[in-house]
């Protein structure tokens, strides 16, 4: 006879464990399964091991400041690759340990185990049926190589098997500039590495705005080869060593870190068994609002509904997820901004609607060229481009692409000011200190406001009331 649960959740990561974190608050009949490593992507193998590296790597590349700012440098500093990635994985593992705590704690109901949906309200797992009122799956997702690709065994390394290097290579090409691949060949570009990067597409970071993809394009492949609109092939040169081929440039390496993609992990789940259509990536569809597919009792959540791949939407897939599973109707929640951050330097970020998404005779387009901006001159890092997207008939804040220094934090306040629905003259009536580097943000506001039919915009600060004349 099969065990019967209120709530059975597929995968411990980012939306499993969100999910889970509303689950326990209305049931503690609930049962999660994960395949594989517990500890979500972003603490094992994304966004916080990229992110010590990153440190590691505007810590040492700080040197070449030296002589701007008036220091002498005596001796030599080195990089123990080593060190580095020792560090890299000890605070990794230790961010892991905080993760894992929610899952190890659960004793029974949590099963380590690959689970094969048998039915809408039916799971198998290691043997067992389980049957349920409610299934979310939340499998995530995994890298891909392409498979002619893998016969290089450990000459080639993705996302996942990137922090496991014992040592920093002499030697590396990136395929695939994305946010990961791009944070990753700078870093170990500015670790000594000589890396060579490539993409198939003319742009990089998921910049679509052509002007701000110009300039980041401009200030990175300062620090190392970039290709663009370049496929990529790759051929064995010697017993240690790749050549990767692409269009008319050859480069011989140790290392290719492919970050082309991922996949949805679906591999046996049989969602099949749901009984309705699947997609080409073998997914079914669902509402991005309940999370639920069709009008079944499951929810499908974070990066294995290839809706949008970080790992702020899949805490939010989870929470939903979680929440309407447990209530007796399904609730629609409203989307946050999107907001999407690359944390190379200058960072490249972009919230709300893209360029890709503009209706350009609708839209003004406010710009500031970091080159000329103040606070950026002082700390020698001033370049990149910032474009802020407002309607041109209201003036309503619409969108923004950058690559500029403090880009994450800037694009943080444009994806509030965004989600509240203020128009570029509401946000300039608010508070701009002296000299930071917000104040770029306010010489675009102003280059879109003046684009902007006249009779809209009113002083900067806010006007509370006019005295009677005499």
């Amino acid at each position: 006879m099969a065990r019967e649960v209120d709530v059975l959740i597929i995968g411990a990561g980012t939306a499993g464990l969100s999910a889970l974190g509303h689950v326990r608050k209305s049931t503690d009949n609930f049962l999660i399964i994960n395949d594989g490593p517990y500890g979500t992507t972003c603490a094992r193998i994304g966004c916080m091991p990229s992110k010590l590296l990153i440190e590691a790597a505007d810590v040492f590349h700080k040197r070449h400041l030296y002589n701007e700012m008036g220091f002498n440098l005596n001796g030599t500093v080195e990089v123990d690759g080593k060190a580095v990635l020792e560090r890299v994985r000890r605070i990794r593992d230790n961010f892991v340990s905080h993760v894992r705590m929610a899952t190890d704690s659960l004793g029974e109901k949590s099963i380590s185990g690959r689970a094969k949906v048998l039915a809408p309200d039916l799971v198998e797992v290691n043997g067992e049926q389980i049957k349920t009122k409610a299934l979310i799956i939340a499998t995530g997702s995994t890298p891909v190589i392409p498979g002619p690709w893998k016969k290089f065994g450990d000459r080639v390394v993705t996302s996942t098997t990137l922090f496991e290097i014992e040592d920093l290579p002499k030697t590396m090409a990136v395929v695939g500039l994305g946010a990961i691949g791009l944070e990753m060949a700078q870093s170990f570009s500015r670790l000594g590495v000589k890396v060579t990067g490539f993409d198939a597409l003319n742009t990089l970071g998921g910049i679509t705005d052509p002007q701000v993809a110009a300039s980041a394009v401009s200030v990175l492949e300062k620090e190392f080869p970039i290709h663009l609109e370049s496929m990529v092939s790759l051929e064995e040169d010697g017993p240690d060593r790749i050549r990767v081929i692409s269009n008319n440039e050859s480069v011989s390496v140790d290392k290719v870190l492919v970050s082309v993609g991922r996949r949805p992990n679906t591999d046996d789940l049989r969602l099949e068994n749901l009984g309705v259509p699947l997609n080409k990536a073998g997914i079914p569809e669902f509402n991005e609002n309940t999370m639920q597919v069709a009008d079944l009792p499951v929810f499908i959540a974070g990066d294995v509904n290839t809706r949008i791949p970080l790992l702020s939407e899949a805490a939010d897939d989870g929470h939903i997820a979680g929440y309407n599973s447990t209530q007796g109707m399904n609730h629609q929640f409203c989307r946050r901004t999107f907001l999407g951050i690359v944390f190379t330097h200058p960072n490249i970020a972009a919230t709300g609607k893209k360029y890709s998404d503009l209706n350009l005779e609708e839209t003004v387009i406010g710009s500031m060229d970091y080159t000329k901006q103040s606070r950026a001159i002082t700390a020698a890092r001033n370049h990149g481009l910032l474009r802020v997207y407002a309607e041109k008939s209201s003036g309503k804040l619409i969108g923004a692409e950058m690559a500029v220094p403090d880009g994450e934090h800037l694009a943080h306040t444009l994806s509030w000011a965004i989600q509240r629905e203020l128009t570029v003259f509401e946000v300039l009536e608010l508070n701009f200190y002296h000299p930071v580097t917000e104040e770029g943000l306010r010489a675009a506001l102003r280059s879109a406001a003046a684009k902007i039919e006249e009779g809209k915009s009113g002083p900067e600060v806010p006007l509370c009331h006019t005295l009677p004349t005499e």
